[in-house]
């Protein structure tokens, strides 16, 4: 059956790119809502904004919602993901400014938050999108296609200059707790030699060695160093799970991508949904229910982040 939090769980910090205080609120949600947010702080339009890939508006390094009447949410995906990864079908989230907060840099916080709150099924079914056969886009050397699976899988293969990332790549089945287990405490990483360009831009404002891996050659900056020695890989698999968990349902798919970003995920998904015979909407029965995203997940797969 679908799932809704048990209760509202509240978390606070900045914003990894407008540097702004903010709010973050998770709370239950009925059956077949699906996930939407709240801007709390919106005082002309529509404060509300699905959680949907009709709904993004590309914006360079995250992805960004935007409603009719132009309000907009930016930095969604990690909250996304790990939505998706404890399996939680439906939820308000409220916002109190125009970006999710970055916390550490990882989805590790929120999904501790998820899971202290605990979840409770609603009287209704799991639907997902089982995908039906190719479907992939293309930017120059970056590639991003979903191709027909049993269950979600995630690959991804990245190659930076700097040593201290280089060349990495890792294939993952994000059922049975995968997400929270090996990827959600993956934190967001960049070159230092970007970020003067970025906040040149107005972005990156809120980035510190704390909520964010900086690398410089083959030094990691970050205090600490890394989590895990592939965790930019990781960190891009999580950032991928939580722009496809805006499809609106569970995707039954092979995710591959290849040097792509949230705007390669995001049209990958308008061209999925733009051919009728590549994808089809299923109501899950048991059996697909256990391969999906945060099905199975344990109170063990909890001891990196709880």
């Amino acid at each position: 059956m679908q799932t809704t939090l048990n209760k509202s769980v509240t978390l606070s910090g900045v914003g990894l790119h407008s540097g702004r205080p903010a709010r973050i609120t998770l709370k239950p949600a009925m059956a077949d809502q699906g996930i939407w947010f709240r801007r709390t702080d919106a005082v002309e339009g529509d404060a509300f904004l699905p959680a949907r890939w009709d709904a993004v508006v590309e914006s360079p390094l995250c992805t960004l919602l935007t409603n009719d009447d132009g309000v907009s949410l930016s930095t969604v995906e990690h909250v996304m993901a790990a939505l998706a990864g404890c399996g939680v079908h439906n939820a308000l989230v409220e916002v109190s400014g125009p970006e999710v907060p970055i916390l550490d840099g990882s989805a590790a916080p929120f999904v501790s938050a998820i899971l202290r709150a605990g979840l409770r099924e609603l009287d209704a079914p799991v639907r997902a999108i089982r995908v039906l056969k190719p479907v992939e886009v293309k930017r120059g050397e970056a590639v991003a296609r979903l191709e027909p699976s049993e269950s979600l899988i995630i690959d991804f293969s990245i190659d930076f200059e700097d040593a201290a990332i280089g060349a990495q790549d890792k294939v993952m089945n994000m059922a049975n707790g995968a997400f929270v287990r090996e990827l959600c405490d993956s934190r967001t990483f960049c070159r230092a030699a970007d970020v003067e360009a970025m906040r040149s831009e107005g972005k990156a404002l809120g980035g510190t060695y704390l909520n964010a891996v900086v690398v410089e050659g083959d030094r990691v900056l970050s205090p600490g160093g890394l989590r895990h020695e592939d965790e930019p890989v990781r960190h891009k698999m999580l950032d991928a799970l939580g722009d496809l968990a805006l499809a609106g349902h569970p995707i039954l798919g092979h995710y591959t991508g290849e040097r792509a970003g949230h705007a390669m995920t995001n049209a990958l998904l308008r061209a999925l949904f733009a051919d009728p015979e590549a994808y089809e909407v299923v109501t899950c029965d048991a059996d697909m229910v256990r391969r999906l995203p945060g099905t199975g997940l344990k109170s063990r797969d909890l001891r990196l982040v709880a």
